[in-house]
């Protein structure tokens, strides 16, 4: 499989390109040239597979052309070691429990298939000295949950060093813990600045041909074609869970929208032939995508702290990945995109207080506790279902990993499971950054 740029003017790169170089050389994101549709007989009889199986169908549609095929499906079931359920919470509205892994965030089965994807890419290196010849650097900016899946699902891995930067006071307490006491290949920076500042860090880095001269830098932030496609197998899963019982006609995605790769991927799994009958984009306040679904104009802007911290963005990366899906490479006209667009996905916004209300009403109502990042999914499900259509929402994290909010808005004592309390015994290990690129080179230039 080959892969081109979003802007068009970067030369075509192979499969281990893409994922060790992350960006391309004109700063646009890798997009396999072809989405290979996968065979009726796949649909036809996947309620009887296990999440692994249909992972590894849908792995080697994208991969098994470039990673040997035993090797593909050991990454894939090494990757799942756990399961993401579909749980009833309302009539014909369910949650799709994507925090079962080892952060209790959706973010792990990217995180996880990329470290061993990159793994079997430089293994030949394995051998040798970590110089800084050979030593691949990530770079990963996040807004919550993508630096704690990041950095565990590489940690330890040899060969390979992970800086997370994340804006200073605008991740939970818990979120920090878990990307910011792991010591050893895994190195927090604590950006003065919100998450665009964090990631406009890591693309300008990438782009710096001194820094990259000095060092190998690649991104597992979901601009990176590893880490935002595997999270397509969420939604293969998610429909033959629904068709197991019965209700995958009429079906409807929902998905909590920050960076918009979790979404993308379910767009090019609809494209593989998924039958989702329409997704909805659920926003928080930061709602750029929103607007721009209703008027066709893209206006990014500053993004805005929010209860749902993990979607506070102002400018998504993958929404350039949607316009060029659904432009055909920029064959159509933007009125003819935002046309495609709009028939399949609408969207919905939330602020902190409508998620305040939801997350009570939704306890109070069925027992559920939703995290605020889900309390968006499940309300733009209650309010934009239509009649005969079944719903399934992201819940994207594990209500604990938001404790403080959640016991507040609750009035309850979230229970705190065992993996995750083990990161808050850890001692806070971060470099403090200006959101100044220069200041930033100047220490990477030093590691």
């Amino acid at each position: 499989m080959k892969y081109y740029s979003t802007n068009g003017k970067a030369p075509i790169a192979d499969l281990q390109k893409a994922v060790v170089k992350g960006l391309a050389e004109d700063r646009g994101l890798y997009m396999p040239e072809e989405i290979k549709i996968l065979p009726k007989v796949f649909f036809d009889n996947i309620q009887e597979m296990p999440f692994q199986q249909i992972a590894y169908n849908v792995a080697s549609a994208f991969f098994g052309e470039d990673v040997d095929q035993d090797a593909l499906q050991d990454i894939v079931y090494d990757t799942l070691s756990f399961d993401c359920p579909v749980v009833k919470v309302k009539e014909n509205i369910y949650a799709l429990e994507l925090f079962h892994g080892p952060t209790l965030a959706f973010k792990d089965v990217g995180a996880r298939f990329m470290a061993r994807l990159l793994r079997y890419f430089t293994q030949s290196n394995q051998n040798a000295p970590s110089t800084q010849n050979n030593l691949i650097n990530v770079l990963v900016a996040t807004s919550g949950d993508t630096g704690s899946a990041v950095a565990n699902g590489f940690l330890g891995v040899e060969g390979i060093h992970v800086y997370v930067l994340y804006p200073k006071g605008k991740v939970s307490p818990i979120q920090e813990c878990q990307f910011t006491t792991l010591g050893k290949n895994i190195t927090a920076i604590e950006v003065d600045g919100v998450f665009d500042d964090c990631q406009a860090l890591v693309k300008s880095a990438f782009m710096d041909e001194e820094l990259n001269a000095h060092m190998k830098l690649t991104s597992a932030n979901s601009i990176n074609v590893a880490r935002f496609l595997p999270q397509a197998f969420y939604y293969f899963n998610a429909y033959a869970r629904m068709k197991a019982l019965g209700k995958a006609d009429n079906f409807v995605m929902c998905v909590p929208s920050g960076n918009f790769g979790n979404i993308c991927s379910a767009l090019f799994g609809h494209a593989m032939g998924l039958p989702v009958k329409r997704f909805i984009a659920a926003n928080n306040a930061n709602d750029i995508v929103y607007k721009y679904l209703q008027s066709g104009k893209y206006e990014p802007k500053a993004s805005v702290q929010t209860l749902a911290n993990a979607m506070d963005v102002g400018d998504p990366s993958n929404f350039a990945r949607i316009i060029n899906l659904y432009s055909q490479n920029n064959k159509l006209t933007p009125e003819a995109t935002h046309h495609r667009i709009t028939n399949l996905i609408s969207g919905a916004t939330y602020s902190d207080d409508q998620i305040r209300e939801t997350m009570r009403q939704c306890y109070a109502e069925t027992g559920y506790i939703l995290d605020p990042h889900g309390a968006c999914g499940y309300q733009a499900l209650v309010d934009g279902l239509q009649p005969g259509e079944i719903g399934v929402f992201c819940e994207t994290a594990h209500p604990a990993k938001f404790k403080e909010k959640v016991d507040d808005i609750l009035s309850i004592d979230v229970e705190i499971p065992d993996r995750l309390a083990a990161f808050m015994k850890g001692e806070k290990q971060s470099v403090p950054m200006t959101k100044n690129f220069e200041d930033f080179k100047k220490y990477l230039m030093k590691q």
